[in-house]
């Protein structure tokens, strides 16, 4: 790793994190082949559990575990054998992966102890992929399963989630705006972002940057030539030197490409470049990172713990980025967050779905001493019926501060609940 992008990380991200990054630099040459003792500490974090059992002094043995369904919408609920609950909002992909959670993961979990969480977790994993369910098709699910468990643990101990899964270290969480207007002209894009800025009292934004055209069914799409070295720096002139800017190519570029476009990303002072080349393409990923200054991150996609692992251990990446539906819950999530912070970086989860997604991202993000700056956020609005008594759930200077209550702090309205009908096959 070269020492100017140490110099770069320093100054943007903090002090802390270069001199960690300092003295585990992998030589020159070796990138590749990261020392055995840097593996063998990320292994470790792996192995370490997350769940807190020591807040439940007798099994919580899951009785039922049921998908509810109100029209697209999605609903799962569990309960243990003395009748605690716990509810969750479902990613809107659940509309397609339903069978899987009824099928595959549903008759896992009955009669289990919801303790032991982090074990049955690892379990289903072997499972799964024994029976070759990979990625979103059994994270989504799964993930679902485990915030509806860690809501019920939670209101058992009378303790939000993040004191569950770690230490409150982010009772608000500065968020950044994302924006996805690739298809609209620059100027328009420019406007609608001011708007989406403005609306929700931001101090950060992220741009889209690269050929993928959002939604689009045009197989040959690589987005109107120019528009992204005329959005870096006007994105740049229209916000001032105060607002923090983060920029992602979803992996459109090349490694050639991706340095050019991140050269000018650095030139423009942007803080970090998200999935400049494809995700799993590990040895570019580095070096992609090994040309630039500019801090990179990675993460949204995997669904493994292998690529985090071999891109922290052979310092190819600045700031891991789990989605905790797709990555199978926070709990796998906070595992990765570990092997981040025992080396030195960030973590800036990404954030999927509609519902509550915004409310489980910060609960996850209060926990984690090693968070990031600011935190994705595609606004409030949702169609789930709820009451917050601990958070007005409101940006105010650019933060939302994290609820308190029991389990992830949101009680839902027990009719619109009634609403909704089993799911079954």
């Amino acid at each position: 790793m070269k020492a100017n992008r140490r110099n770069f990380i320093s100054t943007t991200l903090g002090g802390g994190l270069a001199s960690v990054r300092s003295a585990d630099a992998t030589p020159s040459g070796q990138a590749s082949q990261a020392p055995k003792s840097r593996y063998a500490k990320l292994d470790e974090m792996l192995k370490q559990p997350v769940l807190k059992k020591q807040f439940f002094d007798k099994p919580v043995i899951i009785e039922t575990l049921e998908l509810l369904r109100l029209g697209n919408s999605f609903l799962c609920r569990v309960r243990s054998r003395e009748g605690a609950e716990g509810i969750s909002v479902a990613h809107s992909g659940m509309s397609t992966l339903f069978p899987i959670f009824l099928r595959n993961l549903q008759p896992f979990f009955i009669g289990k102890d919801a303790r032991e969480l982090d074990l049955i977790l690892e379990k289903v994993y072997i499972f799964g992929f024994n029976f070759r369910y990979n990625g979103i098709a059994i994270g989504l699910p799964l993930a679902t399963i485990e915030f509806a468990i860690l809501d019920m643990l939670g209101r058992i101990a009378s303790r939000p989630v993040g004191q569950l899964i770690g230490e409150i270290h982010n009772p608000e969480v500065a968020i950044y705006v994302a924006t996805e207007w690739r298809e609209r002209p620059v100027e328009e894009s420019i406007e609608l972002i001011k708007k989406a800025v403005a609306q929700y009292d931001t101090h950060a934004l992220k741009i889209k940057v690269g050929g993928l055209m959002f939604m689009t069914t045009d197989m040959y799409a690589v987005g109107p030539p120019g528009r992204t070295e005329k959005m870096i720096p006007l994105v740049r002139k229209t916000f001032g030197d105060k607002m923090a800017l983060y920029a992602d190519s979803n992996s459109f570029y090349s490694v050639p490409e991706a340095i050019r476009v991140g050269r000018l990303l650095e030139e423009y002072k942007y803080r970090y470049f998200e999935e400049p080349v494809m995700f799993d393409h590990i040895e570019e990923i580095k070096q992609v990172a090994d040309a630039l200054t500019i801090p990179i991150a990675n993460g949204e996609q995997d669904n493994s713990f292998y690529g985090f692992r071999w891109l922290i251990a052979n310092n190819g990446i600045d700031i891991v980025q789990p989605d905790n539906y797709y990555f199978g819950g926070m709990i796998r999530s906070m595992k990765v967050a570990r092997m981040a912070h025992a080396f030195g970086k960030e973590i800036i989860p990404h954030m999927s779905g509609g519902g509550l997604g915004f409310l489980y991202n910060i609960q996850f993000v209060s926990a984690v001493p090693n968070a990031g700056a600011h935190h994705e956020f595609k606004g409030l609005r949702t169609n789930v019926q709820y009451e917050c008594k601990t958070s007005p759930l409101k940006v105010v200077d650019g933060k939302i501060k994290v609820p308190t209550g029991p389990g992830f702090g949101a009680d839902f309205d027990p009719e619109w609940v009634k609403r909704h009908q089993v799911v079954k096959l």
